[in-house]
């Protein structure tokens, strides 16, 4: 015979471990974002998929594109929804479309290079949309990936004038808050920046727990480089070249 303390004891010890069991099994469900441990062939490069930043504008990007086909790498300029002004969220989706499209016409796997907000949206891609499980590597240019001061003060002064993607590159959005976890272990991810950056301030926003950060000058101390220039430089295009080959993806020592 079970005394009525002891059975309401062990009803309640049962209860505990059903309510454990089904969070569980609910983070695995609606994990989607959960790390798997799958990881592309690092030996085996595919398409190069490149994220514009904010505005949209792709003529950077294009120039970047055209060394890496030189390189003999299958490459894709996105075109962003709302001229990369919409919300980020929306472009996270439009990289996820380009990605699943590369990989259905025969790409071995995807790397992805997000300049300046672009970065941004390559993270939310990779936090959304199970992105560490296709790409292969990631380099980010000049990204505010913990915000911008001059959207924060947009945002704060003129919102009205501060489209919906400015509002959340501003520090401290509930967007980017969202972004704050760890990458996916293994996931390579090379994010480089300028110290001449008059765009994104501070331009140290760029550093990503996780990644291979380096800042150009770190390497090249005489670079004078702007923020609109990173996609164009010779000294970062050719880190972009060597971080997307199949080497290891360390950090660089020297300049290129």
């Amino acid at each position: 015979m079970v005394s009525p303390r002891r059975r309401l004891l062990l009803l309640g010890v049962a209860g505990v471990a059903v309510v454990a069991l089904l969070i569980v099994l609910g983070l695995r469900i609606l994990g989607g974002s959960q790390d798997t441990g799958a990881r592309p062939d690092q030996a085996r490069p595919g398409t190069v998929i490149l994220v514009p930043g904010y505005g949209g504008s792709r003529t950077a990007l294009i120039r970047l594109a055209d060394r890496l086909e030189a390189a003999g790498r299958t490459t894709d300029v996105l075109t962003l929804p709302g001229d990369g002004t919409g919300d980020l969220l929306e472009q996270a989706n439009t990289l996820d479309a380009a990605v699943r499209a590369a990989l259905r016409r025969g790409a071995p796997s995807v790397d992805v290079i997000g300049y300046s907000a672009g970065g941004v949206v390559t993270r939310l891609w990779v936090a959304r949309h199970d992105g560490a499980e296709v790409a292969r590597r990631i380099v980010t240019l000049g990204s505010p990936l913990h915000g911008a001061r001059i959207a924060g003060v947009g945002a704060a002064l003129a919102p009205d004038a501060c489209p919906q993607a400015c509002r959340e590159l501003a520090p401290g959005s509930d967007l980017l808050r969202g972004l704050d976890g760890p990458l996916p272990a293994g996931l390579p991810w090379l994010s480089i920046w300028t110290e001449n950056d008059e765009t994104v301030q501070p331009p140290d926003s760029a550093r990503l727990p996780g990644a291979v950060n380096v800042p150009l000058q770190s390497i090249c101390p005489r670079a004078r480089v702007a923020h609109g220039d990173l996609p164009t430089d010779p000294a970062v295009t050719a880190l972009v070249l060597a971080a997307l080959g199949t080497a290891p993806l360390v950090a660089p020592t020297t300049c290129p």
